[in-house]
């Protein structure tokens, strides 16, 4: 089993997108790796809520563990729900 890992953390806004690389010892969380990639920070606009992480579009806990390779994501909430967008395009 390797030392350390790499992955990539990102999170979008429909702004801008920002994608950081870091590497963490084997075994890391995911909000280990969103703290170490410093994009809280870096887009303070984000209302960071540790629930809306994922891992490939698959959402995860803030405590599941990261393989090698593994791309964080960050979702922000929705500003409409999916739903009532159909419903007004459909009017």
């Amino acid at each position: 089993m390797p030392d350390s890992i790499s992955v990539e953390v990102v999170c979008a806004t429909a702004e801008r997108q920002l994608l950081r690389k870091v590497t963490l010892p084997a075994g890391s969380r995911v909000i280990e790796a969103v703290e170490q990639s410093g994009i809280l920070q870096a887009m303070p606009e984000v209302a960071f809520d540790p629930s809306r992480l994922g891992v490939f579009s698959r959402r995860v806990s803030p405590d599941d563990t990261l393989r090698d390779g593994d791309r964080v994501e960050i979702y922000r909430p929705l500003t409409i729900d999916p739903k009532d967008a159909r419903r007004r395009r459909v009017r």
